[in-house]
């Protein structure tokens, strides 16, 4: 029997400090596109597809080269209170365009693209509901449409490692693994680390909020980040273990 307050190393859902979300992968959920996958880290789904087209943009065309590109978007329920859909407000909001190139290289950073040829695979990410954490599961989930798509049409060699991210933070002096949203809103320190199973990293996003960060805790941030992606290399495998050509 525990009386007062959860001690500071349990977490309002239960977890220690360096546990992450339950994660699921669920394949194949929509009819039409080459490959798609719907993820769940805790509270947060993301619905991604990829698609494969026989065209390249314009400044590749004739190069013998291939592309990967992403769109990112929130339903307006997805969060707590309706948020006004961007193609209501006719432009793309800043948040979301930087979003969407921060998946894009992440996936770009994985497939040959010199042997794609000169098609492009785009990998649209709809965020069903938000509770912290959109981005990096957008590129987890994203990952596996866009191979699974790939395997199906025989391209799997095209895939030259697994990339998935997550969050890590300092809350109250501590570090955390994999934030869910009450806690992303009160992190001093909030870094998502996006890398590949060959152990390099495409992109290390850390922002203090408040009292700067010295290198001790970055390196320390960083450990605890691929303890987390290693269990998201291991979900992955898993669920692309099943995808036939």
């Amino acid at each position: 029997m525990t009386i007062g307050n959860r001690p500071p190393t349990v977490r309002n859902d239960g977890r220690r400090p360096g546990d992450i979300r339950p994660v699921t992968f669920t394949l194949d959920v929509l009819k039409w596109a080459e490959g798609s996958c719907r993820i769940r880290v805790g509270d947060t789904d993301v619905l991604c597809a990829a698609t494969i087209e026989d065209r390249v943009p314009p400044h590749l065309r004739g190069k013998g080269t291939g592309w990967v590109t992403a769109e990112y978007s929130m339903l307006p329920r997805a969060t707590a209170e309706r948020t006004q859909r961007e193609s209501a407000k006719g432009r793309i909001g800043g948040r979301t365009h930087e979003i969407q190139r921060l998946i894009g290289r992440s996936l770009r950073g994985v497939v040959d693209l010199g042997k794609l040829g000169e098609r492009t695979i785009t990998v649209d990410c709809d965020v069903i509901q938000a509770d912290g954490g959109t981005r990096t599961a957008s590129i987890t989930g994203g990952y596996v449409a866009l191979a699974s798509a790939l395997i199906r049409y025989g391209m799997d060699r095209l895939v030259v490692s697994k990339i998935a991210a997550i969050s890590v933070g300092v809350i109250a002096g501590e570090t955390f693994l994999d934030l869910d949203y009450s806690e992303d809103s009160r992190a001093e320190v909030d870094m998502n680390v996006v890398g590949t199973d060959l152990g390099t990293y495409v992109e290390l996003q850390g922002t203090a909020e408040g009292r700067p960060f010295d290198r001790a805790r970055v390196d320390e941030l960083l450990d605890i980040a691929n303890t987390g992606l290693a269990q998201l290399f291991e979900a992955q495998g898993q669920a692309l273990a099943a995808v036939r050509r």
